[in-house]
Parts: C-alpha cells; structure tokens; sequence
C-alpha cells in the first residue's frame, strides 16, 4: 500500500488520509505556508507571495470588513488555507479538474487543524461566506499589486473591493522565515484571545 502521510519538521507524522489533530503543530503549518507559493509563483519581486503571507492579509480584511468578528472567526479566517501546508496551493481550474477528492481532502484536514485550535471542525456557512468575501478582496489586491492584472480584470474575475477595506493596504513581498515567524506571532496572538 502507498504511504499516505508526511514526517513534518516537529517529528510528527500527518496522515493525509485519516488527520488527527494531535498531529497538528502550528509551527509546521506556517513553515509549510510559507513556502508555498500563491498563483503558482507567478508573481513580481524578489520573494514568492506564500500562502502565510496570504492567510495574514485575509485575517486582516476579515478583521476590517468585519471588525465585531469573535477572536475564533478571526482566527479560523487565518487558517482558512492552512491545509495548503500539506497539499500545496493549486489554484481554481487545477482544483475544478481534479475533482471532489481535493475537497474530501481538504475538508478532512481542515476538521483536523480546527479542532487542534479549539475551533469547531465545521465553520458555520455565514462566517465561510465573510471569509471567502475577504479571501476574494485579498485575490483582487494580489491581482493588481503583483500579479500583473489591471483593474478592469480583476473587478472582472474578483469583484471591485470596497476602498475602505483596503485603504493603506499594500503587499510587500518578504523573506518566508519573516512571514513564518509573523505567522506564528498572529496565531498565538488570536489563541489569546480565544
């Protein structure tokens, strides 16, 4: 049979197929997420836009779109792609040809990582509906900033984002040990909220 779990950098070993969250550490989800490369690494500047870069800025969007937000919907919305540590970030027409297995995937490691947290293994639809509104603010900022998009294109493929929501809000692309050690910070920070 083929092996169906990775030795993370704790030690632990994740088991893809069957997560449990006793074998969740956060210090592996941001190392993994930030080293992953949004939009396949097709992107400006000197530093991939990891995918923790990512989670920071749509916590962030979700916080301002949102700012009565329980600390716990702030904290799912920084997991929100988390388990992208393990299973890369393929973006939306990949996803659509690989079928409903990436979503089983997905959602069976998304139970895992939310319980290790504290946080209920499903979200509730409203707050996966602010997240994703955030997500996809997110989407249209990396668009413009980095990407290589004009504005016309991402109103188009993204929706044009509210400018209060992303006023004084830019993306600068840094080392991925700065953004694990930022990611690990905004973590903890949210856990003590909880």
């Amino acid at each position: 049979m083929a092996r169906a779990w990775q030795r993370m950098l704790s030690g632990r070993r994740l088991d893809l197929l069957d997560p449990t969250p006793v074998d969740i550490e956060i210090e592996d989800i941001a190392h993994g997420l930030a080293f992953v490369a949004r939009w396949n690494g097709q992107t400006q500047g000197d530093y991939a836009y990891s995918v923790a870069e990512h989670s920071l800025l749509v916590e962030r969007l979700f916080t301002r779109m949102y700012p009565v937000a329980e600390p716990k919907w702030r904290l799912t919305a920084l997991l929100h792609d988390a388990p992208e540590y393990v299973i890369g970030d393929m973006i939306s027409p990949v996803k659509t040809a690989v079928g409903p297995d990436y979503g089983e995937l997905d959602k069976r490691l998304t139970s895992a990582i939310h319980i290790r947290f504290g946080l209920p293994a499903e979200t509730p639809k409203r707050i996966k509906a602010q997240i994703k509104r955030a997500d996809r603010v997110s989407a249209w900022m990396e668009a413009v900033q980095i990407a290589g998009f004009t504005v016309t294109e991402a109103n188009k493929l993204f929706g044009k984002p509210d400018e209060g929501h992303i006023d004084g809000l830019t993306i600068d692309l840094r080392p991925p040990l700065a953004v694990r050690a930022d990611y690990t910070t905004r973590h903890a920070e949210l856990l003590d909220l909880l």
